[in-house]
């Protein structure tokens, strides 16, 4: 095979295709470069990404502040586990708690880590604080979630594809429906729950936003019930949705805080779970940990993430941009898009049509002519650019949404 077959698209997609899990479905687009909210791909064709690796590079791709953050101190130390002290970690917990006001945090590296410690810790606090009988603790969860796939987090899913022939399953849980307080405060009635954990917006089920209050209220239910609410905010948090964290916009404070993705700003995998003392110091030395969790070189890089998100202001470039995106989207008045929904940067659309690959065809169109975003359930599609796009590269991007929809014309 010549050098130059060696470097075409389709030679890396079939690399991937031969060697790798097939656990992935992705736009045929193979990308070796990224800097702000562009990508491009092998060929040098450049690209707007609309999916911002899930909202871990809310910041953009390759934010040069935390790429020196980042490189200076992998020059200096990586690694040293748990074991030892290290000079960077200290420096990272007193920062973010003072960000977001709680005592304690808790560094991991994946979400899916954050989740399971969060679990943990409410089992935790639910043995030696509340006093619930051990092995008798129920979490609430709600249906059409998604917090990752360990073997734990999947058995409270309702995506069949998350759980078929992945069980047995791990009980004390119950699920309720989304966006619903009546369901909730029945489920509160029974003397062994000892959580809620919710995403203030669902987003692998579409940027499924709940009604106005229902944060809150759900919220004051669980205070109400000595229960711990607990949010998933590794996707919506970090000013995506045009405040720090999602449930700032109704002023709740959660017992429990989860966060991930944009925490390290696309750079590595770095996760954090908050919580106060009460939640925090039931988990003693021993009980949990991470050999990678809490290493100096991602606390540098998280401080340098924060940092950005914060002296960028990208919380209200995020509100700001996040309102007329959708206004724009609206003013389009396609008979292809049933719904428009989304908070901040965070958005979706339901595409109309009887065809069931509709969504796919469309964003391989929109990746056609620059644009890279990816179907979620089918008929949805997830609009949520880096935080630092302009005005202007959101006009090119509408550009480039409505011609492509005429795809669906026929």
């Amino acid at each position: 095979m010549s050098a130059i077959a060696q470097n075409t698209s389709a030679y890396f997609i079939d690399l991937e295709e031969a060697h790798g899990a097939h656990n992935y479905h992705p736009l045929p687009v193979v990308l070796s470069k990224g800097e702000g909210v562009f990508v491009w791909d092998v060929d040098g064709k450049k690209y707007y990404d609309f999916l911002s690796g899930y909202s871990a590079v809310n910041q953009g791709h390759c934010h040069p502040r935390i790429v020196e953050a980042f490189t200076e101190q992998a020059r200096r130390l990586t690694l040293t586990s748990r074991a030892f002290y290290n000079d960077q970690l200290g420096a990272f917990e007193k920062f973010i708690t003072g960000l977001l006001g709680y005592d304690k945090v808790l560094p991991m590296n994946t979400g899916v880590e954050a989740v399971e410690t969060a679990l943990k810790l409410c089992r935790k606090w639910a043995y030696e604080v509340k006093g619930i009988a051990e092995n008798e603790a129920v979490i609430i969860v709600c249906e059409q979630n998604f917090h990752g796939r360990t073997t734990t987090v999947i058995s409270f899913s309702s995506d069949p594809s998350s759980r078929k022939n992945f069980g047995p399953f791990t009980g004390g849980f119950v699920r309720i429906p989304y966006n619903d307080l009546q369901a909730l405060e029945t489920v509160l009635q029974q003397k062994n729950i000892a959580g809620f954990l919710v995403e203030p917006i669902q987003g692998e089920a579409g940027v499924i936003v709940p009604d106005a209050g229902y944060l809150s209220t759900a919220k004051k239910m669980c205070a109400d019930a000595n229960v711990l609410f607990i949010a998933d905010e590794i996707q919506t948090g970090l000013c995506r949705t045009g405040y720090m964290l999602a449930c700032d916009e109704e002023k709740v404070r959660p017992d429990i805080v989860l966060l991930g993705k944009a925490l390290s700003g696309g750079m590595m995998p770095v996760s954090a779970v908050l919580a106060d003392d009460e939640i925090m110091l039931t988990i003693k030395p021993g009980e949990h940990g991470s050999t990678y969790g809490g290493n100096p070189l991602a606390a540098v890089t998280a401080v340098a993430s924060l940092e950005v998100l914060l002296d960028e202001d990208m919380a209200q470039q995020a509100l700001e941009l996040g309102a007329y995106f959708r206004s724009q989207l609206e003013g389009l008045a396609s008979p292809h898009i049933r719904i428009i929904r989304g908070k901040g940067l965070l958005n979706a659309i339901e595409i109309n049509a009887s065809d069931p690959d509709a969504a796919w065809k469309l964003c391989l169109e929109m990746m056609q002519k620059g644009l890279l975003a990816k179907p979620t359930h089918g008929d949805k599609i997830r609009f949520a650019p880096p935080l630092c796009i302009t005005k202007a590269q959101l006009d090119e991007c509408i550009a480039i949404i409505k011609t492509s929809l005429t795809i669906l014309d026929a």
